[in-house]
């Protein structure tokens, strides 16, 4: 399958309305949902390998799990800022935002400037795109200097009053997930959350509870390591 046409073929065969049912109760209302699961689409990218220009043609097909499967087989070394743009604007799901960033964008040399474009971004998904990212290289990118991390502690801080459910989940996830990369980030993650806990906004307050809980709690601490 290295055509677009085949690959598609391929995934419209493997459509299953109770997936596409349980993707919708979990928050995926993109539109042309098939109803494959990841483990699924990740079998199909093991055996396509990275395809750059075949990446760039599923995108085109509007299937949501095309899109997914062009997150898994797109080269991170090729991909450009003006591709990830186009990109961006079709995310119409938390699932697609997580797992581009997850699958793709965390390995691009293009990380900084992803995170500081649409971070300022009216709409919830791009601006989620941004926290989903620095979740994703809290986690994932073990080469990166924790020194690093210090810079997204003001934007988490800044953008922690956004009520959306999809960006204060985000913001939230990248503020544990700096905190439990490290004992070096966890005592900054720990005071951040403190702050907002004790905040008069309702976002921060949710926001700064749910990361104090985990990141006090002292199985999460002997996990993290030094």
């Amino acid at each position: 399958m290295q055509t677009a046409e085949q690959v598609l073929s391929y995934l419209l065969s493997l459509s299953n309305k109770d997936k596409i049912k349980q993707a919708e109760y979990f928050g995926v209302k993109s539109n042309n949902i098939l109803g494959i699961t990841a483990p699924e689409l990740r079998a199909i990218a093991k055996e396509i390998k990275t395809n750059h220009p075949l990446a760039l043609k599923l995108w085109e097909t509007n299937y949501h799990e095309a899109r997914m499967l062009s997150t898994m087989i797109a080269d991170p070394t090729k991909i450009t800022l003006e591709e990830i743009d186009i990109w961006v604007k079709d995310f119409d799901s938390w699932a697609i935002v997580d797992g581009a960033c997850y699958n793709l964008l965390r390995y691009t040399p293009h990380t900084e400037e992803i995170i500081d474009k649409y971070v300022s971004s009216e709409q919830e998904y791009v601006r989620r795109t941004s926290f989903a990212l620095i979740a994703g290289l809290a986690v994932g990118i073990k080469n990166k200097p924790d020194e690093e991390f210090l810079k997204y502690f003001p934007l988490i801080e800044k953008y922690a009053y956004d009520e959306r459910n999809f960006v204060w989940k985000a913001v939230n996830w990248a503020l544990r997930q700096i905190g439990k990369r490290s004992l070096y980030l966890h005592p900054k993650a720990l005071s951040l959350s403190q702050k907002l806990s004790l905040s008069n906004n309702p976002t921060h307050r949710k926001i700064g509870k749910d990361a104090l809980r985990e990141l006090s709690d002292p199985k999460t601490i002997a996990r993290i390591k030094k």
